[in-house]
């Protein structure tokens, strides 16, 4: 199976990518660097995470070429508007120690005050027309999000960064991404924001089905589930820190899951939510600064 997509402008990037949502910023650079070293050629981050200096550090000192990395970030709601935008570009590009980003996201649709989103998205176009990235998308955009972008603005989105998992499958989203050859990239891909309650019903790591795929293919449950994703033509940025996680969560290239078993998983969507309610998403409740340095 191929392991790269290739995005609605031509630009090839790696299917399966290294998430960093949450680490630590002092642990962020010996997570990418294991990252790295194991084979991941897609590191994901966000302004919003404030590590996007310890994922630079670590891609300089893999001793890897830049041209082999593929580097995804997100720009918060707080830097939205045409300049605020084009100034979170030089914030996110000084941090990670580059002069281009492969891929510049919007983080969240801010419904409340879209017009500042689309100024944001005419930012990201502009950044696309100048080089200084090689696509730009958007994160947590539900249909009605896209459909008024699309109204307004020129470049079709490359990607659309949103949660997806066995328990949570957003089959509209994703019919209305592909409608526009738009990626669908999976955000907790294995689930594991289904972990959190701390009841193991309500875990994608304990479903009985998931295990027996697990079991028939001696691989763990996480692995069945990003290769689900894979071969459903998703992008999957699953995140951890401890180095046997990053690499068994890599080992997937080497099996591959029927149609039913694929159309199994498929069923097991509950349609809850696990993160916030993008419609939810104001800058009153989740504004933040986003430091210079």
């Amino acid at each position: 199976m191929n392991n790269t997509i290739t995005l609605n402008n031509g630009v090839e990037m790696p299917a399966l990518g290294f998430g960093v949502f949450q680490t630590p910023p002092a642990e962020t650079a010996e997570a990418v660097a294991t990252a790295l070293a194991t084979g991941y050629r897609l590191i994901d981050t966000a302004a919003a995470y404030g590590n996007e200096r310890g994922v630079g550090d670590a891609i300089r000192a893999s001793g890897l070429a830049r041209d082999d990395v593929f580097i995804e970030t997100k720009v918060w709601i707080s830097d939205y508007g045409y300049d605020e935008t084009l100034h979170a570009f030089e914030k996110s590009a000084r941090k990670l120690g580059v002069d281009a980003i492969d891929l510049f996201i919007l983080h969240q649709a801010l419904p409340g005050e879209f017009e500042r989103t689309i100024r944001a998205y005419r930012a990201l176009e502009r950044l696309l027309a100048d080089g200084q990235v090689r696509a730009i998308g958007v994160s947590n955009f539900m249909p009605a999000h896209l459909a008024s972008l699309l109204e307004q603005t020129e470049v079709v989105p490359a990607v659309n960064q949103v949660e997806v998992h066995p328990y949570f499958t957003q089959p509209l989203v994703q019919a209305v991404d592909a409608e526009h050859s738009i990626v669908t990239q999976a955000w907790s891909p294995i689930g594991g924001i289904t972990s959190y309650r701390g009841d193991s019903s309500t875990s994608t790591f304990a479903d009985p089905a998931i295990l027996a795929i697990a079991e028939k293919y001696g691989k763990s449950a996480a692995q069945v589930m990003l290769r689900w994703h894979l071969q459903e033509g998703r992008s999957a940025i699953p995140k951890s820190v401890k180095p046997e996680r990053i690499r068994e969560n890599f080992d997937v290239f080497d099996f591959e899951l029927t149609g039913d078993e694929l159309r199994q998983l498929d069923a097991l969507d509950r349609g809850v939510r696990g993160g916030p309610e993008p419609e939810a998403i104001t800058l009153e409740s989740f504004g933040r600064d986003i430091p210079e340095d």
